[in-house]
């Protein structure tokens, strides 16, 4: 009789024991389960950052980390160099330490969606910053408005060149989801003006180099035009190397983005029209502040959503500028991006 009654008691234990593995094993099965917010720890971010090829990206990784110490946080940060299977690799290595956050500024934004969900699976929040990537569903976008941009752009060609002109195109990577964004906004403008693009070209993985052969190309052939739209500043400087070889640099109307001193110096000289201005600063510490209450738990409100080819992803919209002559002073010097005697170097 109490064996039978030690056996039943046995039996329940063990039923009991099965019935808990059974639901540590369900539990584990599930994806995208965040880690749990820790106040005593401090939360780990890494940053994987396309390259330093591009003057901006120093500044955007200075202010990202700076903030992001303020707030109690250690940021780790990599350089992919251009080289997208560093990225991937640089991705794999903050899977492996267990980071809370994964900010990136993708070298190649169509190829992360498989990595990007890896992170994710393990419970690693991951940021797109300033470069969408597709058909990965971040948990956040993070950028500028890209397609007003583009807009900028094409409208200040239009207010300043005769109308009929023709106007070379000199895109930024066709892998940066960026460049796609700032065409549209671009080639909106410029389908309802009497503008016409005869040349339009891309740059592999932003190559400077590659808007002084395009546009030398075209004055060899002897094509006209009196505009030349860069994808960004960089370019904008090939550009003009070109044209100044051809003693067209102050015909010829230039513009670019990113505000880049070099651009600033030849907007006072004359020889840019415009460069859009995106505030970098502002970006970087959003982006940390957000990061930093989404390891921690707390709650993020955007008004914005962009679709990444497959889902719709939370979108923090940044408004850029249009600088020009008429307001260089009081956008760029007043604001401390660059210092006027930097900007008037040349002049005096």
């Amino acid at each position: 009789m109490k064996m039978s009654v030690l056996r039943k008691r046995v039996i329940a234990f063990l039923l009991m024991l099965a019935l808990a593995l059974l639901s540590l094993g369900c539990g584990a099965d599930k994806t995208e389960t965040k880690k749990e917010p820790s106040g005593e720890e401090k939360p780990l971010i890494g940053m994987s950052l396309d390259s330093f090829l591009i003057e901006r990206w120093q500044r955007d990784r200075d202010v990202f980390v700076s903030t992001a110490s303020e707030l109690g946080a250690e940021v780790n940060v990599q350089i992919a160099n251009g080289d997208p299977n560093e990225q991937i690799s640089q991705i794999e290595y903050f899977i492996k330490k267990n980071v809370d956050a994964i900010v990136v500024v993708a070298v190649d934004c169509y190829g992360l969606s498989d990595i990007v969900q890896k992170a994710r699976d393990a419970g690693i929040y991951v940021i797109s910053y300033d470069r969408l990537i597709m058909n990965a569903n971040t948990d956040l976008y993070i950028s500028f408005d890209n397609e007003m941009v583009g807009t900028m752009m094409a409208e200040a060609l239009v207010a300043n060149l005769p109308a009929g002109s023709n106007i070379v195109s000199v895109c930024g990577s066709p892998t940066d989801q960026n460049v796609s964004q700032a065409d549209q906004g671009f080639n909106a403008v410029i389908e309802k003006s009497d503008l016409h693009v005869i040349v339009q070209e891309y740059a592999p993985n932003w190559l400077a180099e590659t808007a002084y052969t395009v546009v030398n190309k075209a004055l060899d052939e002897g094509l006209v035009f009196d505009g030349v739209r860069c994808g960004n500043d960089d370019l904008a400087s090939q550009a003009f190397l070109a044209l100044s070889e051809h003693r067209l640099a102050s015909t010829v109307k230039l513009v670019g983005q990113d505000a880049d001193l070099a651009a600033c110096q030849r907007i006072v000289e004359g020889t840019q029209l415009m460069t859009v201005y995106k505030p970098v600063e502002r970006l970087a510490k959003e982006a940390a502040e957000m990061v930093v209450k989404m390891v921690r738990g707390e709650t993020l409100t955007t008004t914005d959503t962009i679709y990444d080819g497959v889902y719709t992803v939370p979108y923090k919209k940044l408004v850029p500028i249009m600088v020009t002559r008429d307001n260089i002073d009081t956008v760029i010097i007043d604001g401390g991006f660059h210092r006027r005697e930097q900007v008037y170097l040349n002049l005096d």
